[in-house]
């Protein structure tokens, strides 16, 4: 297949171009370049441009004849989506609109969504499925769900086949090292922890430690970014199987706190991992795990890192030897 991959210079998008390369798929990047990196981009053609550019979108997508796009576009930092709301509406969900208008002037039908555990805020079970209540409590949150909003009223209208996958919490790297994790600015807790455990400088920050959780600190489900990648591949083949919007909540369905992650951290590395508590960041829920059943009945998936040891070596072993 011929696959537009928005965003796919940044951390995930970057990890499913590889992967759709590897599998014989013809693969256009279409970024900003704003978080992501040129350097990752290895394994297909570079298109740089803005998902609000409507031009740029129109000039990419009728460039060449798509079988489908991935949408990776989005600003994702939970604690900014707090203090810049407006910017996360207009970044998040009108490009995604802008995508969608550029999609149908195309005639591309098939969409995979990149987004988020972040649209079902506080939970209200102990693992979550797709029929949990969505209740964002950050705008990020409120932006993807908005977006997936969009885009199931676009199925129902137009006829185009989507698939939105709402990831939990990604980790890793490239078992080969080639691809890694690297924000600017990095806010998540495996690549920092990793960091103040290479260079032993600033310790590790972690936000509250008073969360109604076993040791006051935040649970998290953590999923191999190879293992989403997985998942997307699956999702390419259920579009031509099967008509109208799906959903999938991605996660191992084990949740490991701040502390049990940096004591994971500290096996791996060898390395002492020194750290502060700071307050809680607004809009963080004391815990997401995932119920991924439905992703394993209908898509056929299953994650292959299953512990956080084997996710958080992957990623030392690109810290230990970062390429950009």
């Amino acid at each position: 297949m011929r696959v537009l991959v928005a965003g796919g210079a940044g951390y995930i998008g970057a990890h499913m171009v590889r992967c759709l390369a590897e599998n014989g798929h013809a693969v256009t990047v279409f970024d900003n370049l704003s978080s992501g990196h040129e350097e990752a981009v290895r394994w297909g053609r570079l298109v740089v441009g803005d998902v609000l550019d409507r031009s740029a979108l129109d000039a990419v997508l009728r460039g060449d004849h798509y079988d489908a796009v991935m949408h990776f576009c989005a600003r994702s930092l939970v604690g900014e989506s707090m203090l810049q709301p407006l910017a996360y509406y207009r970044n998040n969900v009108g490009g995604t609109l802008t995508l969608l208008e550029a999609m149908r002037a195309a005639g591309v039908e098939h969409i995979v969504f990149s987004s988020s555990a972040a649209i079902f805020g506080q939970p209200l079970s102990e693992c979550i499925d797709e029929g949990h209540p969505l209740a964002p409590i950050n705008p990020y949150g409120a932006s993807k769900w908005m977006c997936e909003q969009m885009i199931e009223d676009a199925v129902r209208a137009f006829g185009l086949r989507a698939v939105a996958l709402r990831y939990f919490n990604a980790a890793g790297a490239d078992p080969q090292g080639r691809l890694g994790e690297s924000h600017r600015p990095e806010t998540h807790l495996i690549p920092n922890m990793l960091r103040a455990a290479r260079e032993q400088g600033e310790p590790l920050q972690i936000f509250g430690d008073d969360y109604p959780t076993g040791d006051g600190t935040c649970i998290r489900d953590y999923v191999h970014v190879d293992d989403l990648a997985e998942a997307h591949l699956a999702a390419l083949q259920l579009m031509q199987r099967k008509p109208g919007m799906h959903r999938f909540n991605l996660g191992n369905g084990t949740g490991f706190s701040v502390r049990e992650v940096i004591a994971a951290g500290e096996r791996v590395s060898g390395q002492k991992v020194r750290y502060t508590v700071a307050a809680r960041r607004d809009g963080d829920p004391a815990v997401l795990v995932a119920a991924s059943r439905h992703a394993r009945e209908i898509l056929g998936w299953k994650p292959f890192y299953a512990d956080i040891e084997g996710i958080i070596e992957t990623a030392w072993r690109w810290h230990c030897a970062p390429r950009y």
